[in-house]
C-alpha cells in the first residue's frame, strides 16, 4: 500500500463527503434569489430540521462501510451482501417511522426553533413535502456505504454527482420556470433523493450475485450478527448525540453574545464543516482499508494503512492550514458581504487556523476504528472529550467570551484526537489475534 493507492481512494472520497451538504445549501442559494426573504428562512429552518435528523442516522453508511469492507476482504460475497441488506431494512423501518410521526416531529421542532409566523408557514409546506423522502435518503446512506466498503468508491461518488446535480436542475425547473418557491425546491430535493436512491439500487442488484430473495436467509437473521451490528450503531449514535450537543451548545453560547457575533461564528463553523468533510475523507479511505484488512486477517496491510492515517493526519491538516491563512479574508467573504462580520471573523480566526491539526487524527483514527467495527473507544473518547468541553465552557468563557468559547471548541476537538489515540495500542494488540 503506497502513498498514491491510498490517495486514490481518499480523493474521491473526499469530493464526495464535501457533496454531502450540498442539497440544503442548493435549495437555500435557489430560493435565495427571490423577493421575500421569508422564503429564505423557511427553508433554512426546514434544512435545519433535515439535516439534524438524518445526522443522527449517519451511522448507517459509516457502520454499513466497516462491516462491507471486512466481507469484502475475506471474498465472502454472501456475507457482503446481508451486511447490505441488514441495515437497509432498518434504514426503510426508520424512514417509513419518521413519515408515520410526521406531524409531532414538525410540531416539536418548530416550536423548538419558534421562528415567525410567515417563516415558520414556509417551514411548515417545506417540511411536509421532503419527509416522504426520508425513506430514500436513509436508505442511501447504506447503499453508499456499501459501494464505499467494497471499494465501488466512483461510483459512490458518480451516485452523490447525479443526486446533487439532479436536485440543482429540478430547483432551477420548478422555482424559476414553474415559479413553485418553496414547495418547487422541496420537491425537487424529494425527487433527487428518490432518484439517487432508484438508480443506487438497480447499480447494487448489477453489482450483487445474490437477490432479495436471500432476506428469508437464515444466516441474514443471526442473532450474533445483529448483536454485533447494533452494538455499533448505538456507539456511533451516541457519538453523533455527542457532537450534536457540543454544537448546539456553542450556537447557543454564541448568541449570547449579540446577533454580530454570532454571525461570525456561523461563518466560521461553516469553514470548520468544510475541513471536517475533508478530513472524512481520509477517514473513509482508512476504514475501507483497514476493514479490508481484518477481514483478509492481513495485518501487514492493517500496519501499512494506520502508518498512512497518521501520516496524513499531520500532512493534510498542515495544507489547510496554510491555505486558510494565505486566502482567510477571501474566504471568509464567500459566506457573507457583511463587514462588521467579516471583520469580527478574521478576529477569531486563529481558532479555525489550528482546528486542523487539533481534529485531524481524531477524525482519521475514527475512519481505522469503523473500519475494524471496534467502536467502544469511539463513544469513549467522544463522552470524555463531551465532558473536557463542559468544563473548559464554565471557566473559560466567564473571563475570555467568544475566545473562552473557542478555546473549549478546540480542546473539544483535541481531546477527540488524544483520547482516541489512547486506545490504538489496545486496537494493535487485540485485533489479529490468533
Amino acid at each position: 500500500m503506497t502513498h498514491r493507492a491510498y490517495l486514490s481512494l481518499a480523493i474521491p472520497l473526499i469530493i464526495s463527503t464535501i457533496t454531502t451538504p450540498l442539497l440544503g445549501a442548493v435549495d437555500t442559494a435557489v430560493v435565495g434569489q427571490l423577493s421575500d426573504p421569508a422564503y429564505i428562512g423557511g427553508v433554512a429552518v426546514g434544512t435545519m430540521i433535515f439535516n439534524t435528523m438524518y445526522w443522527l442516522f449517519g451511522f448507517l453508511r459509516v457502520s454499513t462501510s466497516g462491516f462491507a469492507a471486512q466481507a469484502h476482504g475475506a471474498q465472502d460475497s454472501k456475507q457482503c451482501f446481508f451486511y447490505l441488506v441488514r441495515p437497509f431494512l432498518i434504514a426503510l423501518a426508520i424512514g417509513l417511522t419518521f413519515i408515520l410521526f410526521q406531524w409531532p416531529i414538525k410540531h416539536a421542532a418548530l416550536t423548538l426553533i419558534d421562528p415567525d409566523e410567515k417563516v415558520t408557514a414556509f417551514a411548515d409546506e417545506y417540511f411536509s413535502i421532503r419527509i416522504w423522502g426520508a425513506p430514500f435518503v436513509l436508505a442511501n446512506y447504506v447503499i453508499l456505504g456499501w459501494l464505499i466498503g467494497i471499494s465501488r468508491v466512483k461510483i459512490s461518488l458518480f451516485l452523490q454527482v447525479f443526486m446533487n446535480l439532479s436536485n440543482i436542475a429540478l430547483d432551477l425547473l420548478f422555482v424559476n420556470i414553474l415559479h413553485q418557491d418553496v414547495k418547487g425546491v422541496a420537491t425537487a430535493t424529494f425527487i433527487s433523493e428518490a432518484a439517487a436512491f432508484l438508480l443506487g439500487m438497480y447499480i447494487v442488484l448489477k453489482l450483487s450475485k445474490i437477490r432479495f430473495s436471500a432476506i428469508f436467509h437464515s444466516k441474514l437473521w443471526n442473532l450474533g450478527e445483529l448483536k454485533k451490528m447494533m452494538a455499533v450503531n448505538r456507539d456511533l449514535f451516541i457519538r453523533t448525540i455527542c457532537l450534536l450537543a457540543v454544537l448546539n451548545v456553542f450556537t447557543a453560547r454564541g448568541a449570547s453574545f449579540g446577533t454580530e457575533i454570532l454571525a461570525a461564528n456561523a461563518v466560521l463553523i461553516q469553514i470548520h464543516y468544510i475541513m471536517a468533510y475533508f478530513l472524512d475523507g481520509f477517514a473513509n479511505a482508512s476504514s475501507i482499508l483497514v476493514g479490508k484488512a481484518v477481514g483478509a486477517n492481513d495485518e501487514t496491510l492493517y500496519k501499512r494503512t494506520l502508518s498512512l492515517s497518521s501520516q496524513w493526519a499531520v500532512i493534510s491538516p498542515l495544507f489547510m492550514m496554510l491555505i486558510y491563512i494565505l486566502f482567510k479574508n477571501s474566504i471568509i467573504s464567500v459566506f457573507t458581504k457583511n463587514q462588521e462580520v467579516i471583520e469580527l471573523a478574521s478576529s477569531y480566526s486563529i481558532w479555525i487556523t489550528i482546528f486542523p491539526l487539533a481534529a485531524s487524527f481524531g477524525l482519521i483514527l475514527y475512519g481505522v476504528f469503523t473500519g475494524a467495527t471496534v467502536t467502544a473507544p469511539i463513544r469513549n473518547s467522544m463522552l470524555i472529550s463531551l465532558a473536557l468541553y463542559i468544563v473548559f465552557l464554565l471557566i473559560f468563557i466567564p473571563v475570555f467570551h467568544n475566545h473562552g468559547l473557542w478555546l473549549a471548541f478546540i480542546v473539544f476537538s483535541l481531546g477527540r484526537s488524544l483520547f482516541l489515540a489512547m486506545y490504538v495500542p489496545m486496537l494493535n494488540r487485540t485485533l489479529f489475534q490468533k
